[in-house]
């Protein structure tokens, strides 16, 4: 693949962050010498400030299509359809092997029964993947969470597969992707509270902030809330990891949001190399953004 120079990506991205000048070039600088494809967009809620690369470009989402499920599931609860304190029954046919599941490691026989709440938890703040689908199937399937986000007037988000079917094949996992853009859109609606009622967006804002996956946190001060989804695939035989994605609201200390959505493809760097550009991204804006905050 022919990759575009950086100064390129910057010089399409949206205006500068003005006083944060500082933060477009330390990006450069962590992005100078990675062999890596990279989406990104941050959105700051206060200034309205922007910064992106290759916005609008298409990035498969792996695990972080789990936020829209969730939402899609969350509106059903919204709507009476199910109650967050509902008994779900999983079955051991239901824990696949060969795949990333907490709740097959705790419970390996499967017979057990998980509220509805505790489904999504693993889903989202622990990345279940065999608790993902059971959503899906619990939806009636990835085309009814494609037809949610369109309801909600966002194009550029596509999902069709299951995470089951993206195990069985390498290329499957492009299927479901998404533009650093059109995420962006989609968390500053949840932000904004338009998509859930209060008690079920409280819900899901706790369960994001508990995100016990990705690398947003490693370089940020302690305590720092970051309510966020990730995604990361393996390594295909070329030494080629197709997704190492972050997306979510990096909350600053005076309480402005930060609104961000990273995804590097095609990288063939380490995955160490790939988490440490996005704690160092998260650390850069942390630090750019809150330098000329009133200390008031």
């Amino acid at each position: 693949m022919k990759y575009i120079p950086l100064f390129l990506f910057f010089c399409i991205a949206c205006p500068a962050w003005g006083q944060l000048q500082t933060c477009r070039e330390s990006i450069r600088g962590i992005l100078a010498d990675k062999n890596i494809k990279i989406g990104m967009a941050l959105y700051n809620c206060s200034s309205e400030d922007t910064l992106s690369i290759n916005k609008t470009e298409t990035f498969p989402m792996q695990s972080v299509f789990k936020f829209p499920i969730a939402l899609a599931v969350l509106e059903q609860v919204d709507r009476g359809k199910w109650e967050l304190s509902d008994s779900i029954f999983i079955t051991k046919k239901d824990l696949l092997p060969d795949t990333w599941s907490p709740i097959r490691e705790k419970y390996p026989h499967g017979g057990i029964r998980l509220s509805l709440a505790d489904l999504i938890r693993y889903t989202v703040s622990q990345s279940d993947n065999n608790g993902c689908d059971i959503l899906l199937r619990m939806l009636g399937g990835p085309g009814k969470v494609n037809e949610y986000i369109r309801n909600l007037g966002i194009e550029g988000v596509n999902i069709e597969k299951t995470e089951e079917e993206q195990q069985k094949d390498w290329d499957i996992q492009f299927a479901n992707h998404t533009t650093p853009a059109a995420m962006i859109q989609l968390l500053q609606l949840f932000r904004e509270r338009k998509l859930l009622q209060p008690r079920t967006h409280a819900f899901l804002w706790r369960t994001m902030a508990e995100t016990s996956t990705g690398s947003i946190k490693n370089k940020l001060p302690q305590n720092t809330v970051v309510a966020h989804k990730t995604g990361s695939s393996g390594y295909n035989a070329q030494g080629i990891s197709a997704a190492t994605n972050d997306v979510g609201i990096l909350v600053l200390p005076n309480g402005d949001h930060i609104l961000y959505a990273i995804f590097i493809t095609n990288s063939r760097e380490k995955q160490k190399v790939n988490y440490g550009i996005i704690a160092d991204i998260a650390r850069t804006v942390y630090e750019c953004s809150t330098q000329f905050q009133d200390p008031s």
